[in-house]
């Protein structure tokens, strides 16, 4: 979290706060509160926080709500201490953490109660690695504040074995049972291997080649239902590609354990919140 929020007021500050600088008395004193103008889950608070003091150790930050905690607009979420100056400049970086972080727990938390209400399911809402380079830590925290758990967290996590991986071995006359037994004889046995798959056919090349997870990839419901009745327990079934708010529901309800959403990082709005002058 430092090194992030380091690098992120160094871009800001690159060039110093000339407006603040030539307007604002260094010892003003003054406050400000951080506010919802929307409904939503929060999360980085504590980031928001932690830049304030990054900025200026002598300010105090006043949290009036924790991560995982949901708001309404006109919520006070914090309120904030000290050189006034020094909470202009550190104005935007702070919030910019809280909004985005927010925004994806917000969108997370949604994607879980759409899921969760879906007949007979049991589906986890997990995340992907399509997020903003730099900041994948905290944009899966926010994930996890939101209700959802995380995929890989870096490549090394496990063996995911993509279309790509197997369309270039197919090139050298590998089946996805032979791509999936080689993963399983060379990776450390601490490791799980998972498959990613389009076709009834090549789920059941999967478990015949000892995958633990199989990815079902752009499946529709009726051939994920297939899928799970297929398996029976005997992987760990994912679902993937396309899912939205509008179409969770059916997908959780073809019993798969996983659905994996990729917006849940790279497409969340950012949650509208400001920051207030009080006298």
């Amino acid at each position: 979290m430092e090194r992030v929020i380091d690098g992120a007021l160094a871009e800001d500050l690159s060039l110093g706060d000339p407006t603040t600088e030539i307007l604002i008395p260094r010892t003003l004193p003054g406050s400000a509160a951080l506010v919802a103008k929307q409904a939503g889950v929060i999360a980085g608070i504590l980031v928001a926080e932690a830049v304030f003091t990054r900025v200026d150790p002598d300010l105090v930050m006043e949290r009036q709500v924790e991560d995982g905690d949901t708001v309404k607009p006109g919520q006070a979420l914090g309120v904030v201490e000290g050189r006034m100056a020094s909470i202009l400049t550190a104005e935007r970086v702070a919030l910019n953490f809280l909004q985005r972080m927010s925004g994806t727990a917000t969108l997370t938390a949604k994607f879980v109660q759409a899921a969760k209400a879906a007949p007979n399911s049991r589906a986890t809402i997990v995340d992907t690695r399509k997020t903003t380079p730099g900041l994948r830590a905290l944009e899966k925290y926010a994930v996890r504040v939101g209700g959802g758990r995380n995929h890989r967290m870096a490549l090394g996590d496990g063996v995911l074995i993509k279309d790509n991986h197997v369309d270039a071995l197919r090139m050298h006359g590998m089946t996805v049972r032979e791509v999936v037994e080689q993963a399983r004889r060379e990776a450390r046995h601490t490791i799980r291997i998972e498959v990613e798959v389009q076709t009834l056919e090549e789920v059941r090349a999967a478990l015949e080649g000892g995958a633990d997870i199989i990815l079902l990839d752009n499946m529709a419901p009726q051939a994920m239902t297939e899928a799970v009745e297929e398996v029976n327990g005997r992987a760990v079934l994912e679902a993937s590609g396309q899912v939205t708010l509008e179409t969770v529901a059916a997908v959780a309800a073809t019993g798969v354990d996983l659905i994996s959403v990729g917006a849940l990082t790279h497409s969340a709005p950012a949650l509208d919140i400001s920051l207030d002058y009080r006298n």
